[in-house]
């Protein structure tokens, strides 16, 4: 892995799941990962569910747009992970590839969405502690 990892998380529609994961690793990690998100057949926005429970925390999802999969995004990144949706990425050697069981927030209210995005939450605080550990303050 470089030094800086890369992580796509994908699921069909890019939508719902992979948008949430995308917008948790930026917000928790900041600069210490390279994050992209996709899906095989792309929705034409995102869930509106979606972006009203990620705001409920302070995060702006409003201007992302679902984006297809491409075999360069795979190439490019260090850790595939796929949201349970039935999507698969590209193999390719010396990739990870993880595959997080979620439920599908499509169709479902902010009220559904809601304990879906705090598992998404909890599955990528492990990732970060696994492939980005926070450095420890140097002391003089």
């Amino acid at each position: 892995m470089a030094d800086k990892p890369s992580v796509l998380f994908v699921c069909v529609h890019n939508a719902g799941r992979s948008q949430m994961a995308a917008a948790w690793l930026t917000h928790l990690a900041g600069d210490r990962v390279e994050v992209r998100s996709a899906g095989s057949n792309p929705g034409g926005k995102v869930n509106p569910a979606a972006v009203e429970a990620m705001a409920e925390v302070g995060i702006d999802i409003s201007a992302q747009t679902p984006k297809i999969l491409t075999v360069d995004a795979v190439k490019e990144s260090d850790v595939c992970i796929t949201m349970g949706c039935g999507d698969t990425c590209p193999v390719f050697p010396g990739k990870r590839y993880l595959d997080w069981k979620l439920d599908d927030p499509a169709g479902q209210g902010v009220e559904a969405v809601r304990p879906i995005r705090d598992e998404i939450k909890t599955l990528v605080e492990g990732l970060i502690a696994e492939i980005a550990p926070a450095k420890p303050e140097a002391t003089a």
